[in-house]
């Protein structure tokens, strides 16, 4: 009965004119975002955080919701289009869906898309549903010990599944954290690198860093290999999927369904990884591997699933736990945050409609994606055409106005503007901004828990391996810290004795 009632507060909340419209605006910008490669659903949220200021919070959450899941349908448009994803996670989509529209089979892969998406979309809107208020209320048994290595795990997590080099992840999660100290210091009020700029006595605005970070720096990246790009694929066709289309994708979309769902809560790129995954498992599976990477419509079906899925229940770390899965999620826990809302257990007692009419307007913002997109999908390509010297300078625009409009001070934007030089040349180095970023945001907590439980434990450090729930994070910390960075030690090695030996 209290899901009925909770579930018709959420309807009630996410049925409103205001919240329908935004919800509407936010997968509308998403898909556009997710059709155009090099800007993505990080990028859009980061500059559209300053508009969401004088916004309900749940109006600004249901619209930065809907970019970011609109955003992982939108790139499958491009991807088997034109065989260019506009989100990392389309990218295997495009393996199968680009070779289908090339044998004339546009149309059937793009339903498979939607369809794929549809299901998986509502599956993972329920898992959240179902699963969300039971973990809140085991995290409302933590402590100061138990959260600070609960944070501490979230942040080893992000360096396990971070792309390229573990030890540069966790250089880049460590200066987040150096940054995030910045400001006055929240016991004392002692000024903490400030070098006497008054500006930076309240700290380093998370508008400005996120903006800079993935905004600009990716704009930057993206100048330096303009591509040309053409529509290859004129004729979409028929979209309807034939009764051998459907067999065979249905055993895709609800395994896809299924890891992405279990994939999505895992901190770093769950979405991506769950894509790449199902593709992995379905090939396995199948009678036919050779067909996989020629037009195999289950290569369409079963990422597209697992990365939409993936999308939904990547909410659930962060509305339960207060730990944000990946840079989006920080984004939104700096959106919550903003609102005067702290993430966590606490969401779902203290705003219980903020919680349950999110949740509904997933549900309601996948229906939208579906009856949006497929009718429009004309004029996302024709999207596509618009030369990046007219793109460009219109979003680093934006990107400044919402900078200057956090609070009327052309220090934010120059804050803007360094974090993007920061961000393109720490790319350049092949360091990753997102681990930054949950650095970032997770570093205040971090240090605030573990003063808290060193208050608490009369300055005894041992208070966070004698309690077991702290002993148990710590440790999974280890593990995954180990699994992360000893791989990489030891191909240096490798690499050292066969250059001594040579």
């Amino acid at each position: 009965m209290d899901l009925l009632a909770n579930l018709q507060l959420g309807f009630a909340t996410a049925l409103s004119l205001e919240n329908l419209f935004y919800g509407f605006i936010g997968v509308l910008l998403g898909t556009m975002v997710g059709v155009l490669p090099g800007i993505g659903p990080t990028a859009t949220i980061a500059m559209l955080l300053p508009i969401t200021f004088n916004f309900p919070a749940v109006t600004a959450l249901i619209m930065l919701a809907g970019i970011y899941y609109g955003a992982q349908y939108g790139g499958s448009t491009t991807a088997v289009l034109l065989n260019l994803p506009g989100e990392s996670s389309s990218a295997v989509t495009a393996i199968d869906g680009h070779q289908m529209a090339r044998k004339g089979r546009a149309g059937p892969a793009l339903a498979t898309a939607a369809l794929g998406s549809f299901v998986a979309g509502t599956v993972g809107t329920l898992i959240l549903a179902l699963f969300a208020p039971p973990l809140a209320r085991i995290a409302l048994q933590f402590g100061p010990p138990e959260y600070f290595s609960l944070v501490v795990l979230g942040l080893i997590f992000s360096i396990a599944l971070a792309r390229g080099s573990a030890i540069k992840a966790l250089a880049m999660i460590a200066l987040g954290i150096l940054f995030g100290t910045v400001g006055q210091d929240t016991y004392t009020a002692t000024p903490r690198f400030t070098f006497d700029t008054r500006e930076l006595y309240s700290g380093i605005n998370f508008v400005s860093v996120a903006v800079g970070m993935f905004g600009i720096a990716e704009i930057l990246r993206n100048l330096e290999d303009e591509k040309t790009r053409t529509v290859m694929v004129k004729a979409v066709g028929r979209l309807l999927l034939s009764r051998e289309d459907l067999r065979r994708i249905v055993g895709p979309v609800l395994r896809g369904t299924a890891l992405g769902s279990a994939l999505g809560v895992l901190p770093g790129g769950g979405h991506i990884l769950a894509s790449f995954a199902s593709y992995s498992f379905e090939k396995r599976m199948s009678k036919h591997p050779e067909e996989f990477g020629n037009g195999a419509i289950e290569g369409v079906a079963a990422p597209e699933s697992a990365n939409n899925a993936a999308a939904q229940t990547s909410f659930i770390p962060l509305l339960t736990l207060g730990l944000p899965a990946h840079p989006v999620m920080a984004l939104m826990a700096g959106a919550i945050i903003i609102q005067g809302i702290t993430p966590g257990p606490n969401v779902i007692v203290d705003q219980p409609a903020l919680f349950w009419g999110l949740v509904v307007s997933m549900w309601i913002g996948n229906v939208m994606l579906v009856l949006l997109n497929l009718p429009l999908i004309g004029i996302w390509v024709k999207l596509l055409t618009i030369p990046y010297r007219i793109l460009f300078p219109a979003i680093i625009a934006f990107a400044s106005i919402g900078g200057l409009a956090i609070n009327l001070n052309p220090y934010d934007v120059f804050a803007v503007a360094f974090f993007g030089v920061l961000g393109y040349f720490l790319v350049k180095l092949g360091a990753e901004p997102a681990p930054f970023l949950l650095g970032f945001v997770l570093g205040p907590l971090l240090e605030q828990h573990l003063r808290r439980a060193m208050i608490i434990a009369q300055g005894d450090p041992t208070i966070f391996v004698t309690r077991p729930i702290s002993l148990t994070l710590l440790v999974l910390a280890a593990i995954a810290l180990a699994v992360a960075v000893l791989p990489s030690i030891r191909r240096k090695r490798e690499v050292v004795f066969q250059a001594e030996e040579d």
